[in-house]
């Protein structure tokens, strides 16, 4: 019998935050938290704040939600896996769901771009007739 052979692992492939589009899914970002502002406290079933992340090219805003608040450290940088786009009130949001993971890595050398914040943007669903 021929040997089974064990499939490939392929390079995670990291994509910067200007790239980001509606609806993306399984994004691995690298990102910098600017500051963070909590939305549902402690006390309640779900813990949520909304953080502002961002790179070299633009910041987004990440809700992070139950034990991904305590990561959300000012200055803090962090590798983001398996991330999505949410859409909220016509603009994006970042998000990681329990298919993801969170890293604190070491201290990158870029600084973020604050000038850019894609979460301003405001898309509008569009139905096309064929």
């Amino acid at each position: 019998m021929a040997e089974a052979s064990k499939p490939e692992m392929k390079k995670a492939v990291f994509k910067k935050v200007c790239e980001l589009r509606p609806l993306d899914t399984g994004l691995n970002l690298t990102v910098k938290v600017v500051n963070t502002k909590v939305v549902a406290p402690r006390g309640r079933q779900m813990r949520a704040a909304e953080a502002l992340v961002g790179d070299d090219t633009a910041m987004i805003i990440f809700v992070a939600r139950n034990d991904q608040v305590d990561l959300m450290v000012e200055g803090s940088t962090l590798t983001l896996r398996n991330a999505k786009i949410e859409m909220f009130k016509g603009s994006m949001r970042l998000a990681v769901d329990r298919w993801g993971r969170i890293e604190v890595d070491e201290p990158a050398s870029f600084t973020v771009k604050t000038d850019n914040n894609i979460s301003l943007v405001e898309f509008e669903m569009v139905n096309v007739v064929e």
